[in-house]
């Protein structure tokens, strides 16, 4: 689980971003993650260790933060996907 705020960010930008290809809603979440817990030097230590299992994927605050950019962007391009085709029936 992201931060809180970073989940109501994501929410809050992933319909204004999907109007705009420059902006990816993924980075604006990844941006508040990563203001709201800061790596610290032993996250950039430990990356070899954390980057082999999926826990420590997780737990390392570097990974995390592109774990959550990633899946914040699959999840804006699947509702822009799905929202699509209803929009289109609307019209």
């Amino acid at each position: 689980m992201a931060h809180p705020l970073t989940i109501l960010t994501a929410v809050v930008a992933s319909p204004i971003t999907s109007l705009n290809p420059m902006i990816a809603a993924g980075w604006v979440a990844g941006l508040v993650e990563v203001l709201l817990s800061k790596p610290k030097v032993k996250d950039f230590e430990r990356l070899p260790e954390d980057i082999v299992s999926v826990k420590g994927f997780w737990k390392n605050k570097i990974t995390r933060v592109l774990l959550i950019v990633v899946l914040t962007n699959m999840g804006s391009s699947l509702g822009a996907f799905v929202a699509l085709p209803l929009m289109a029936k609307a019209f």
